[in-house]
């Protein structure tokens, strides 16, 4: 029961991630490049639940549980 609710915590934490990261998207003009997008998101707090989303289903599903 532990596993799943890592798992769905970490499903949340991922998309609320991914929705911001595509948010920012909107800053990428002709003036500012993909290198500047990459910076600004690299200073926004939200833009690293995705990761920490993906590390939380990621070690849901690799490690075995204690009861069985």
């Amino acid at each position: 029961m532990v596993r799943l609710f890592f798992y769905l915590v970490g499903f949340g934490f991922s998309v609320v991630g991914g929705m911001m990261m595509i948010v920012y998207l909107n800053i990428i003009t002709p003036e500012h490049g993909f290198g500047e997008y990459a910076a600004y998101i690299a200073t926004r707090a939200e833009c690293y639940l995705l990761p920490l989303g993906l590390l939380l289903m990621w070690a849901s599903l690799s490690f075995p549980s204690r009861g069985s």
